[in-house]
């Protein structure tokens, strides 16, 4: 994702050509920036041809009707490249936050095991509790196996989304800067 995507903006800043750009956008099919310039385009498209035949695309001689509902739609498109982004995100989120209180409960069982061991003894010794002791400390180690990588990794990837947040802003803003340069 973040190879195609620098990918395409390198591509983005050397092309004169936003039709050519447009076509070449199959070769990025994992890069959000494309997709934010698809829907950027395509309104483009949209508002110039509204007055020329269906076939013309936009060159910098012709002139775009409403640069806020071009900056609607790329708002609108960022917004969806990036909760297409965060989809996954639940997950990690969801073990790292639930796996721990699963650790805790098989902890509570093992104590209460551990107690009925005490209670049918007729003898209070350390192997009457050692096992049920064994088996809450095995709970509790399975919980934060999970979760602490979960945790770890959850961090890191919201830390990604948001520096990728940030580019695809600047990526949007920079679109619009040269949209408004060439047709307007």
């Amino acid at each position: 994702m973040e190879g195609q995507s620098q990918n395409f903006y390198d591509e983005f800043r050397r092309t004169s050509n936003l039709s050519t750009l447009y076509q070449d956008c199959q070769r990025f099919p994992n890069s959000p920036l494309a997709g934010i310039f698809k829907s950027g385009f395509e309104e483009l498209t949209q508002q110039i041809n509204a007055t020329q035949p269906e076939e013309a695309i936009p060159e910098s001689s012709d002139s775009l009707k409403s640069l806020n509902g071009l900056q609607r739609t790329i708002h609108k498109a960022s917004q969806t490249e990036m909760t297409t982004l965060e989809d996954s995100l639940s997950w990690l989120a969801t073990t790292g936050a639930v796996t721990p209180f699963i650790g805790l409960f098989g902890t509570v069982i093992g104590i209460i095991n551990a107690f009925q061991g005490l209670g049918q003894g007729a003898t209070t010794t350390i192997q009457a509790v050692a096992p049920g002791i064994s088996e809450a400390l095995v709970a509790t180690a399975g919980g934060l196996f999970a979760a602490i990588p979960a945790v770890i990794a959850y961090n890191h990837f919201v830390n990604r989304l948001k520096v990728f947040g940030v580019e695809m802003d600047d990526f949007s803003t920079e679109f619009l800067n040269t949209v408004e340069r060439s047709f307007m």
